[in-house]
This record gives C-alpha cells, structure tokens and sequence, in this order.
C-alpha cells in the first residue's frame, strides 16, 4: 500500500513572496530590531527569543497599523492557489506550518480553501504596552531548539511508515523540519543548507515548479 502524501509548507517568504515579521520590522524600523534578526539567522538567539523580542519593541497602541501593513503589504507567490488544487486533485494532505503570526496569517489565508485545522502559527496578545507573542504549537520532549512554533512536533506526528512527508521553505525556521522529512523543496537559506546537509531537495521560484516536479515525481 503506497504511503499518503503530506505537505508542510512555511507561510512567510514561502508562501508569501517576503517575509512578513522582517516587512514589519522595516516598516516601523523599532530601536534594536536589526540586531534581533541577525541574531535568529545566525542561530546565535533562538527562534522564540528573536520573534518574541522583536515585537516587544512595537506599541499595542499600534496594533491597528501593524494589522492592516501586515495585511495589505502580502503579495502571494505565483501558483499557490494552483497548488492547492493540484493537492486537493490528488488526495495530498496540505499544511501551513509557519513561524508567523496569526493577526496576519489567518487573514491572509482565509482567500484560500485551507481548513482552519491545517494552519499552525504563532499567536499574538495585545492586551498590554507592547505586543507579545504567544507560543501554542511549543516544542515537544524531541526538540531542544525553542522554535517557537515547532515544525518537527508536527511533522513526527506522521510516521514515515504511512506518510511521504514533503516540506517547502526558505529559512531558519525550516532547518529542523527539513532533515526529518523525505523530500524539501527550497529557497533561499534552505537551500544552502539542504546542500551542505546532502538532503533530498528541490530549489523553486514558484508553485508551479513544485507541482511539475511533484507530477514528476508520481510516475517515478
């Protein structure tokens, strides 16, 4: 009996063509913001850490520009909807596992027919002088990084056995899940360290490309 396919894919500069927290970031420029992402990309600060930091520096009196920015400024990548479709033709179970937030990425996300159940992201809490960041998909007794919201307790929960686990992302907070599943396609960072890794992956620029090489991949 052949294995269910099952994609995790990453929502910010994978899904969307930038990446959202950074957009943010550069967009309300608060005192020390550069120092946090260098830090999370060079792994010197955990992913938790970073993003949690970051927004502590933005004003709940804000929250109403950081939404709309947050939300006006998305731009899809080119074949996202044609890949959900692809998915739902052929039986293929869809995730969105991402880093972000979800004042932003449920909006976003709602122009798409992903059941509610399917995304995994970060949750945000406005209630005091600064947004905070609220951490429900933590890691599991299996991960140590403090990811935040942790892409390898989802992926275990689908065994090898039964699943043929697919990831599709671009950056630090899709290092770990890469190396557990059988198949990456990748952009940017992900791509440098699936190559040092020597892992399965496939470098994309766009959905399409994921599904030629998915079509591809079935009569193999």
């Amino acid at each position: 009996m052949s294995r269910q396919r099952i994609i995790f894919c990453d929502f910010d500069g994978t899904i969307t063509v930038n990446d959202n927290i950074v957009a943010i970031m550069k967009h309300f420029k608060p005192e020390g913001w550069e120092s946090l992402v260098e830090q999370v990309i060079s792994k010197k600060m955990t992913i938790r850490e970073g993003v949690g930091r970051m927004f502590a520096l933005l004003p709940t009196s804000r929250r109403q520009e950081v939404v709309d920015y947050a939300i006006n400024n998305v731009t899809i990548r080119e074949g996202f909807a044609e890949l959900l479709a692809y998915c739902k033709e052929q039986h293929i179970e869809f995730y969105v596992t991402s880093g972000g937030i979800d004042f932003f990425v449920y909006p976003v996300l709602s122009a798409f027919p992903i059941p509610h159940d399917h995304i995994y992201c970060n949750a945000s809490n406005f209630n005091g002088s600064h947004i905070e960041i609220v951490w429900p998909h933590a890691c599991d007794e299996h991960c140590h990084n403090d990811c935040g919201m942790c892409k390898t307790t989802i992926i275990r929960r689908y065994s090898p056995d039964n699943y043929e686990r697919i990831l599709i992302g671009d950056s630090v907070t899709d290092f770990e899940g890469a190396k557990l599943v059988e198949t990456v396609f990748a952009r940017s960072h992900l791509i440098d360290l699936c190559s040092e890794l020597g892992l399965n992956y496939f470098p994309f620029d766009n959905f399409h490309e994921v599904i030629q090489r998915l079509e591809e991949m079935s009569v193999q």
